[in-house]
């Protein structure tokens, strides 16, 4: 069986949309394009025709290629079926548990939601990746636009309960300024401190520090260690339950 190959397209400012393809399967994908014009470009330079449009979630800045590609390409929509009419051009609707068939390849369906309330991520066993947008992000979470802190939580919980060597490719490049918050709750946490020297001699010479790995966003993310007891006394919630030192530490962050 042929393997997925998974490339990175810079899209707007700091966004990521992802070719996902097998050559030999025909299947080619691009996850949450912004805008067409980066991915067309990438397209045309790896000599791949597009067959489908995966998106985690409706805000533009992850559906804004949708209409100009799937007119250029007939490539199928698919995001939330139960937020259709927010998703441009949707063809497929997708719901938590589905099982979606590229080929040799399957991507399972994760309903995430709190960013928004209908948030996908895909989850693809055999290539161990996962495409979270702007739920999980590299050291960090989406604001809580459409949904509470418990939700997000949960959504967080899920993800983190994949795989170690699962590799999370996430909508945006935020991961130093991820880092530099995670290091204000967390400076004796020796795994971020030497990620941080990762991540900044990447970003010095301009290369993107997706993916990262759910082993990695255990040790080091802090909304994911809601039970560290460094971050507890840093935000001086030792006793707290979890979704109170998480709903502290998204307020933070909000501010930072």
């Amino acid at each position: 069986m042929s393997a997925l190959t998974i490339e990175p397209v810079p899209c707007l400012k700091d966004n990521y949309a992802y070719l996902v393809y097998d050559r030999d399967s025909g299947f080619c994908g691009v996850v949450d394009p912004s805008e067409a014009g980066p991915v067309l470009a990438a397209l045309e330079a790896r000599n791949l025709k597009l067959t489908h449009i995966l998106n985690t979630h409706h805000h533009n800045d992850h559906v804004g290629g949708n209409l100009e590609l799937k007119a250029k390409t007939g490539a199928r929509v698919t995001g939330a079926g139960k937020d259709r009419e927010r998703f441009p051009g949707l063809d497929d609707g997708a719901v938590e548990g589905d099982v979606l068939q590229f080929g040799a390849h399957e991507a399972h369906v994760l309903e995430i939601p709190a960013h928004t309330s209908s948030h996908l991520a895909y989850y693809f066993p055999r290539a161990r990746a996962v495409f979270t947008g702007d739920t999980m992000f590299a050291m960090g979470c989406g604001r809580l636009f459409e949904g509470t802190p418990a939700m997000m939580w949960a959504s967080l919980t899920k993800l983190s309960d994949l795989p170690e060597d699962t590799n999370v490719y996430c909508g945006h490049e935020y991961t130093e300024a991820n880092g530099r918050f995670a290091l204000t709750l967390e400076p004796n946490n020796l795994a971020l401190q030497a990620r941080m020297k990762d991540v900044r001699a990447l970003r010095s010479e301009g290369k993107p520090t997706v993916p990262s790995t759910i082993a990695q966003e255990r040790e080091t993310n802090p909304f994911l260690r809601a039970g560290s007891a460094e971050i507890r006394r840093t935000l001086g919630l030792e006793q707290a339950g979890v979704i109170d030192v998480f709903a502290e530490t998204r307020k933070r962050k909000d501010s930072f």
